[in-house]
């Protein structure tokens, strides 16, 4: 069962204001993002984190009190990126196969970089309280997006309908990628082209 961490713990320390606190920040987080991946959660710690991205551990400490917290901000910054690929497909005159195209790059793009890393978020990981309002924020945002793109398709759905063939859409996307990367073909052209395939007869096809 996973651990829960309480909320106060999961709080990052300060802000990075000035440039070069927000480029040890960066460089905390690229560390410590593929040591998740590479190590898992019960391997990973603050002490190789900070020796990895060539900071002392106290350095870290200034904005990261421990590695629950660490995580949040990990997986905090990955919901960001997911999200700017779907806002990337906002341009409703855009045709709706370019959009599909654009947003099946852009998430394989994201997942591709440390595939383990998602793997390790998705199941390893502790469940952190404080991470909860942001994941239901995210969710709310991802789905909002899909919803979009689906009303935006040009077949007639009631409002119901659209709600949950977004539903359907961004579930079948998300286990595509999240299998993919597992298994280590998330890179292959054929991955793409059958994603962009079926999302496309998805969303052109169906009545």
């Amino acid at each position: 069962m996973a651990t829960r961490i309480p909320a106060h713990a999961s709080t990052m320390r300060k802000a990075p204001r000035q440039a070069r606190s927000r480029a040890t920040v960066e460089a905390i987080l690229t560390a410590g993002a593929q040591l998740l991946g590479r190590r898992g959660w019960a391997r990973f710690t603050t002490n190789e984190v900070a020796e990895a991205a060539g900071v002392s551990i106290g350095s870290l400490y200034q904005y990261f009190p421990n590695k629950g917290v660490l995580v949040e901000a990990i997986t905090t910054r990955h919901f960001d990126e997911v999200l700017a690929v779907l806002s990337a497909i906002d341009d409703e005159t855009m045709p709706v196969v370019q959009r599909v195209e654009q947003l099946v790059r852009g998430m394989i793009g994201v997942h591709n970089i440390n595939p383990a890393l998602h793997r390790v978020l998705l199941e390893e990981a502790p469940h952190i309280e404080s991470l909860k309002s942001a994941h239901e924020t995210f969710e709310t945002e991802y789905l909002r997006r899909y919803t979009a793109l689906v009303a935006s398709s040009g077949n007639r759905r009631s409002r119901e309908s659209v709600v949950v063939a977004a539903q359907v859409l961004s579930a079948a996307v998300a286990g595509v990628i999240h299998d993919a990367a597992h298994r280590g073909t998330l890179g292959t052209p054929i991955l793409k082209r059958e994603l962009v395939g079926m999302m496309t007869a998805y969303l052109l096809n169906r009545c």
